[in-house]
């Protein structure tokens, strides 16, 4: 048994933690961190527990957290977690929020668990060991045309510079409009990237690339035999602008879409 398959235990005990906290809690207040991007009361309680929970029992691991960052010893092997990712969904009463942990070596998650609370499943993968939903081996979907794909996308940019930013998110999501099956926005990224591993959706496109959003999504996909590259079809890294998987039929038909969104919104 790898290493990394020896933490998987501990892993899937920190998320039973945030999923009793989250089934068992309420929101409480909220407040926002920016211009429509809002954080509960429970969003904290959770990381807390869960920080809390790993620096006990693997102390030799830092971690970082959606809302209170780093903490822990500067090592190669670091957790990453979104107590909630979804807040927005939750805080509207909509069941599609997750908890999304990861374990990262240097630039490469290795590991990866994400629990849908309000849905009672649960994804998790180790490097090398294929992925599993409530225990059971899952794969890609075998599309190989994005005429009968359904395609998740990250939401929209807010903020600072989301005008601007959004102008390639509206350009992608009028050439699928055109092209796809389905387009969908689920508002979660550790929710689009379970659901491509697991061949409900054909593709994500997320076009932001924050490290608690997508690394435990990002070990589940490529177990689960996705293609997971930045923009420009480069390898995925936590460098990486955008976080786009795919089931491998339709990887290049995505990437000359994503080629195409880019000049129509005169994208570098």
């Amino acid at each position: 048994m790898s290493l990394y398959a020896e933490l998987l235990p501990i892993a899937l005990k920190a998320v039973d933690k945030a999923r009793d906290l989250i089934l068992g809690g309420t929101p409480g207040a909220v407040r926002f961190k920016g211009d429509r991007d809002m954080v509960s009361e429970l969003d904290h309680a959770v990381e807390d527990a869960v920080r809390t929970l790993l620096s006990r029992v693997t102390p030799d691991i830092g971690f970082l957290g959606e809302e209170q960052g780093t903490t822990g010893p500067d090592s190669d092997l670091r957790w990453v977690f979104d107590p909630i990712d979804g807040t927005a969904n939750l805080l509207h009463g909509i069941p599609l929020c997750a908890v999304s942990l990861a374990l990262v070596a240097g630039k490469r998650p290795v590991l990866g668990v994400i629990d849908l609370p309000f849905l009672d499943s649960r994804y998790a993968a180790v490097a090398g060991e294929g992925a599993k939903c409530d225990g059971h081996p899952i794969c890609v979907s075998g599309v190989d045309s994005l005429a009968d794909a359904a395609v998740s996308i990250g939401d929209y940019a807010v903020g600072h510079g989301s005008a601007e930013k959004n102008k390639l998110r509206l350009a992608v999501t009028g050439l699928l409009a055109g092209r796809a099956q389905r387009v969908r926005m689920f508002g979660s990224a550790a929710i689009d990237l379970a659901w491509l591993a697991h061949g409900h959706t054909d593709a994500v496109i997320i076009l932001s690339n924050r490290p608690w959003d997508v690394a435990a999504g990002v070990i589940i996909a490529q177990e689960a035999g996705a293609i997971v590259v930045d923009q420009d079809g480069t390898p995925h890294t936590p460098d990486s602008g955008a976080t786009i998987a795919t089931s491998p039929g339709i990887a290049k038909e995505v990437l000359h879409l994503l080629r195409e969104a880019a000049a129509e919104s005169n994208e570098p």
